[in-house]
């Protein structure tokens, strides 16, 4: 992929050696294992920790790289475009939703006492936000939080769709410590808390799904969890509008991530055209299999450039939601075609196991999915960029 002439392209060479070597030596041989075994060792966590992989846009005083988000953008290119989605998923949790939380809205104990360790890959992290009956409809969450007489807190509820929680020793969660009825805007009253994850009082279910299973989602009960009043984050009540700053970079990272599972599956679908022979020619020689390829390279690239600027605005502080979205959208669509033309290509064999493709089909398929559906992203670019009156 081509970047912009105004990232550190020396810095970003490093790190892509540096990942591409790490990601070689302790994922390669062992991945589709690990699919099918549904979980990720936790050793893997020290492991990309000790490389530097993790958190690497947090500053250095915490053990970070400091380096910009574009590096953390081509981590999850690179770990899509190899093939390990479900991984990506995993470690966007932990490394750049979680713990650019705590930086950016933590207070300087808090990060001291977090962020080290997630760094390092000693923690591992999950983040309770979905639920059954709220949806995208964030500020209907129904997961309680109540201030107790001496300023802690204890939370009840329910989360779905928490990544990661079979192993996690961290967990943040979005709950309500004041009921929404008694709240003035229904965004009030919503808090965010990071603290342990004690399996006493939290059951976390693996829900079976149909694609990333290397790393696991849960449907998760919580039931009396005691909280330190230190563990609660920001303000209390504000916790909806701290979410949102987590918005538009997660969208860039959904993007990157569902473009370089197409970069994944377009790279096998050329492979096998060029190998597979019929009426003793390469299928490959055919228009009918090379245009369709050639198109998902364009649609991947353009999308890629459009994820590059938003996560260049957002490096410079800039507003980015409407890049953000389009790249979201764009990505996840541009990656979906990619993925049903590789499978289209490979023919029957695309429905065997053995070429890879049918599982790419099935990780791109978030992406379009989650965080936010596409309609909502054509909604948000219509309203700002359009100035189209909101529709929802």
């Amino acid at each position: 992929m081509s970047v912009s002439p105004e990232i550190n392209q020396e810095e970003l060479a490093l790190f892509r050696d540096m990942v591409l070597r790490a990601l070689e030596q302790e994922v390669a041989p062992h991945y589709e294992e690990w699919e099918q075994a549904g979980i990720v060792p936790r050793q893997l966590w020290n492991t990309l920790g000790e490389a530097g992989m993790l958190c690497v846009d947090l500053p250095e005083e915490y053990g970070a790289a400091g380096t910009s988000y574009h590096v953390v953008q081509m981590i999850i290119e690179e770990l899509s475009r190899l093939g390990y989605g479900g991984l990506a998923s995993g470690y966007n949790i932990h490394a750049n939703i979680v713990a650019p939380y705590i930086y950016h809205i933590g207070n300087d104990e808090q990060k001291q006492r977090w962020l080290p360790s997630l760094i390092k890959g000693d923690d591992i992290t999950c983040f309770g936000v979905t639920e059954p009956n709220a949806g995208l409809d964030t500020t209907s969450i129904e997961t309680r939080a109540v201030r107790q007489p001496d300023g802690n807190y204890v939370i009840d509820g329910r989360k779905i769709w928490t990544t990661t929680a079979q192993e996690a020793t961290k967990f943040m969660i979005l709950a309500r410590t004041t009921p929404k009825d008694q709240c003035k805007k229904s965004t009030d009253g919503i808090s965010l808390f990071y603290t342990d994850f004690d399996r006493s009082k939290i059951e976390a279910t693996v829900i079976p799904k149909m694609g990333r299973k290397a790393v696991e989602s849960n449907a998760v009960f919580i039931d009396g969890l005691h909280v330190p009043k230190e563990d609660l984050i920001g303000e209390e009540g504000k916790g909806f509008y701290y979410i949102l700053h987590s918005l538009n970079p997660e969208r860039i990272l959904i993007a990157s991530e569902a473009i370089g599972i197409g970069q994944s599956a377009l790279r096998r679908a050329v492979q096998y055209a060029k190998d597979r022979e019929v009426f003793g020619r390469p299928i490959g020689m055919n228009q009918s299999i090379q245009h369709p390829l050639a198109k998902n390279w364009a649609e991947l690239e353009a999308a890629w450039m459009i994820a590059m600027k938003a996560a260049d605005l957002y490096d410079r502080g800039e507003p980015c939601g409407a890049e953000a979205n389009a790249a979201k959208y764009l990505g996840a669509e541009a990656g979906f075609e990619a993925c049903t033309q590789a499978v289209l290509t490979h023919g029957g064999m695309g429905y065997a196991k053995e070429y890879t493709v049918e599982r790419l089909m099935r990780e791109v398929m978030i992406p379009r999915i989650a965080p936010v559906s596409m309609q909502m992203i054509l909604s948000h670019i219509a309203e700002k960029k359009l100035g189209l009156p909101k529709s929802y």
